[in-house]
C-alpha cells in the first residue's frame, strides 16, 4: 500500500527535487483526513468547552470529550485516565512535579536510562535535587539495548520511580518494558513510560504493559502540534495535586482557598486546544483505518531496506544494533569524519530531509562518544523510493567529501 497521496505536503518539491521527508521522529506530516477534521471543527463547532450552556459550546464540549474517549481507546485506558496536555514534555513534567515532588523523599531512588530524551531526564534531575532523592542511570549494552543484568543491578528496594522511553528517539530500539515493569512493581515503584517514539509505530496497551503513566505527543502521530496526552492510573491521579492552577480545573474557589475538579480535569487548567484534540482523534481514526499490522509491516520493510543499504557503506556508522528487528521508526548514523550538519546539508540539496544534532539526548551522545549524529526516521507515508533516495544521496556525500 502507498499512503503518500493522503499527505498534500509531500507533493511539494524541495530544492528542485521530490521531497523525501525522513524526519518524522521530530514531527509527522498530516493527512487530509486530519486537516479536514480540524477545519470542520473551527468552521462548525468552535467554542470554549465546559463554559457555556448554549448549543455551540455544548458541541465544543462534546468534541473535547469525544477526543478524550478516542485517545483512551487508543491506549486501552478509561476516559478518566487521560489528561490532555501540550505534548509529551508537558505530560512528563506533570508526572515529575505532581507525583515526584510530592511522593519522593531523601534516600529514594529514581531510575532512568542514559538514553532518555531530555524531557524524561531533566525533570527528574530537578525532582532529585528538590527532594533529596537519588537519580540512578541504566546504561545499554554494546548493541544499544538494556540488559536484564542492568535492570537487576539498578532497580532495587530503594527505587520509587522508573522512567524510561518505550522506544529511544536516537537508537530506535524498544526497551524491555515488560521486564522493567515486573521488577519495578515488585519493589513498589511506579513506571513512567515515554511513548513519544513508540505510539506512532506499535500498539501501546497500558493495561497489558501494566504501566502507571504513559505520555505521547499528537504531532508525532500525524496530528497537529500543541496537543499531547498523559495516561495515569485513576488511583494515582486522584491523590496527585494539580500541576497548574486556573480556570476549569477547580471545584469551587473562595477567598480562603479552592477545591479541585475530579479526574483529569484537575490537570487541565485554562482553555484547551480543542481543534488540536479533534485532529488528534482524527489521526488515531486514520491509523486505525490502516491497521497496526499493515503499518508495522510497511515500516519494518523500510528500515530493513535502509539498514541493508547502510551496511554496504563501510564509511558510515549506525548506532544501536543495525537490524530492523526490535527497531521502530529511527536509524541514527554518522558518515565517518564528516560533521552531521554537513551530511544533512548535502542530503537537503538532493531533496532528502533528515535531522542532525544531539536530538535532545546529550548524555547518550556522551555515552556513545560522539557529539551529534544524523537521524533518518520513517512513517507510513514513506516509500522504498524514499529509502533509495537517501542511500543514493549518501553516496553523493561520500563523493563530495572525498571518502
Amino acid at each position: 500500500m502507498n499512503w503518500t497521496a493522503d499527505f498534500p505536503i509531500l507533493a511539494a518539491d524541495e530544492n528542485g527535487n521530490r521531497l523525501v521527508y525522513l524526519d518524522s521522529a521530530a514531527t509527522t506530516q498530516h493527512p487530509m483526513q486530519v486537516l479536514n477534521a480540524v477545519v470542520d471543527y473551527y468552521t462548525k463547532e468552535n467554542a470554549n468547552p465546559h463554559r457555556g450552556v448554549y448549543e455551540l459550546a455544548m458541541r465544543a464540549t462534546d468534541a473535547h470529550e469525544g477526543a478524550r474517549h478516542t485517545v483512551a481507546q487508543f491506549f486501552n485506558a478509561e476516559d478518566d485516565e487521560i489528561v490532555f496536555t501540550q505534548n509529551t514534555t508537558e505530560s512528563l513534567n506533570l508526572v515529575a512535579y505532581s507525583y515526584g515532588m510530592n511522593f519522593l523523599h531523601e534516600g529514594d531512588e529514581i531510575v532512568i536510562s542514559v538514553a532518555e530524551h531530555h524531557s524524561n531526564m531533566v525533570p527528574w534531575q530537578r525532582v532529585a535535587k528538590a527532594t533529596g532523592a537519588k537519580l540512578v542511570y541504566m546504561y545499554p549494552g554494546e548493541n544499544g539495548r538494556l540488559t536484564t543484568e542492568e535492570l537487576d543491578k539498578k532497580i532495587t528496594p530503594k527505587t520509587k520511580v522508573v522512567a524510561v522511553a518505550m522506544v529511544s528517539n536516537v537508537l530506535g530500539l524498544r526497551a524491555p518494558v515488560e521486564e522493567i515493569v515486573k521488577r519495578a512493581h515488585a519493589v513498589g515503584a511506579v513506571v513512567v513510560l515515554d511513548c513519544a517514539q513508540s505510539a506512532p509505530h506499535t500498539p501501546v496497551d497500558v493495561k497489558k504493559l501494566d504501566v502507571d503513566f504513559a505520555a505521547c505527543s499528537a504531532h508525532k502521530l500525524y496530528a497537529p502540534m500543541g496537543v499531547g496526552a498523559l495516561y495515569a492510573r485513576a488511583g494515582l491521579l486522584e491523590k496527585m495535586p494539580p500541576f497548574m492552577s486556573g480556570g476549569d480545573m477547580i471545584g469551587a474557589v473562595h477567598e480562603s482557598g479552592a477545591t479541585w475538579a475530579d479526574g483529569p480535569r484537575k490537570f487541565e487548567a485554562g482553555t484547551r486546544n480543542v481543534g488540536g484534540e479533534v485532529g488528534f482523534a482524527a489521526a488515531i481514526d486514520y491509523m486505525k483505518g490502516i491497521g497496526w499490522e499493515a503499518m508495522e509491516t510497511h515500516e519494518h520493510a523500510l528500515l530493513d531496506r535502509m539498514l541493508a543499504g547502510m551496511r554496504a557503506m563501510p564509511w558510515l556508522t549506525v548506532y544501536g544494533e543495525p537490524v530492523a528487528e526490535g527497531r521502530y521508526g529511527v536509524v541514527s548514523f554518522n558518515v565517518n569524519d564528516v560533521h552531521p550538519h554537513d551530511v544533512a546539508t548535502i542530503l537537503d540539496a538532493g531533496g532528502v530531509a533528515v535531522r542532525a544534532g544531539h536530538h535532545c539526548a546529550q548524555p547518550l551522545m556522551e555515552f556513545l562518544g560522539i557529539g551529534s549524529c544524523c537521524r533518518a526516521s520513517v512513517a507510513i507515508y514513506n516509500t522504498p523510493e524514499d529509502v533509495d533516495a537517501l542511500l543514493e544521496n549518501l553516496e553523493n556525500v561520500r563523493k563530495v567529501m572525498g571518502l
